[in-house]
């Protein structure tokens, strides 16, 4: 598949790059997808919930009233889970949600969304992004010019610094460099700019 190549002005360089089949052209298979992202959203977890169970609650240890004879049930403690302010029964522990993926799983799923995205013709391959100055109306000018209006990723190749600048305060718009793009900023963007030196990394890294 080849895809023209554009400037920072959104106009056509007249240069065209040929996307690798092993990555833009693979079957899109929606349950690995599912996993890598459920995998990224679970390692994001803290899993410091906590709840004192009735041995943890700092409450009186008297006995409430004698056990027989004043026509009330019998209890032993504040401490009970049925008593407002008692212990919480098999309450939240903490815990680790994460959980391991193998790496073909990890690299077909960002294949598949990859392949998803240049099928559907939103992948546009940038000739170059550097900016002098930090200038959002510059970046803005540049998606009206390439027609992109909903969720869009950029992928660069290096800390271009100006350019996250440029786009931190445009809504909907993610730049991520490339050894930071994950599944789930694939996934969410309906748009991938990637710029032609981190295009080439990840072939690369994910064939």
């Amino acid at each position: 598949m080849e895809i023209k190549v554009v400037n920072k002005e959104g106009k056509e360089t007249g240069k065209k790059v040929s996307l690798s089949p092993e990555v833009f052209g693979v079957e899109p298979n929606e349950h690995v997808i599912w996993l890598e992202v459920k995998q990224f959203l679970a390692n994001q977890r803290q899993g410091t919930h906590k709840a004192k169970e009735r041995a943890e609650v700092s409450r009186t240890g008297k006995k409430l009233h004698r056990q027989k004879g004043t026509g009330g049930a019998r209890h032993g403690s504040r401490r009970s889970p049925i008593f407002v302010g008692g212990g919480t029964i098999f309450g939240p522990r903490p815990r680790n949600y994460s959980f391991k993926l193998n790496k073909k799983v990890k690299s077909l799923a960002k294949k598949s969304i990859l392949s998803e995205r240049a099928k559907e013709g939103k992948v546009i391959v940038v000739e170059d992004f550097a900016l002098d100055t930090p200038k959002t109306k510059d970046y803005i000018n540049f998606l009206n010019a390439v027609g992109v209006n909903g969720k869009s990723l950029f992928v660069v190749d290096g800390n271009e610094n100006n350019l996250y600048l440029s786009a931190r305060n445009v809504p909907k718009t993610l730049v991520s460099e490339k050894n930071e793009v994950n599944i789930y900023d694939l996934v969410n963007a309906e748009n991938i700019l990637i710029s032609e030196n981190a295009l080439a990394h990840l072939e690369t890294i994910l064939k």
